[in-house]
């Protein structure tokens, strides 16, 4: 009577186990596909992408700045109080959907 409740426990075992290991094969794609999509996305947040010959841009760039400077007994000093800069504009890289990511 032993060896039949033992023979059932292992046969448990093995029928869980293989149910979770079908589990994470059927994931397996959702998964890999969730982490392509998260990698593309960092890469695509890197910043400023240059592609010479296909990169083209018109930015206007702004500039504040307060500074205050001091002369005193040979020394100069320099103190910026308030600096700003502002940048606005366009960029577009003509041609890269064709040669980087052949459909």
């Amino acid at each position: 009577m032993f060896k039949k409740k033992k023979s059932q426990s292992v046969l448990e075992y093995a029928v869980i186990i293989s149910v979770v290991i079908a589990g994470l094969l059927a994931m397996q794609t959702y998964v890999k596909r969730g982490y392509q999509g998260k990698l593309r996305d960092s890469a695509d947040n890197i910043g400023d992408q240059y592609s010479p010959g296909h990169t083209t841009y018109s930015y206007n760039i702004h500039q504040e700045s307060k500074t205050s400077e001091k002369f005193e007994k040979g020394v100069s000093t320099t103190n910026i109080t308030h600096q700003k800069q502002t940048k606005t504009g366009s960029e577009t890289v003509a041609g890269l959907d064709e040669e980087y990511w052949p459909e």
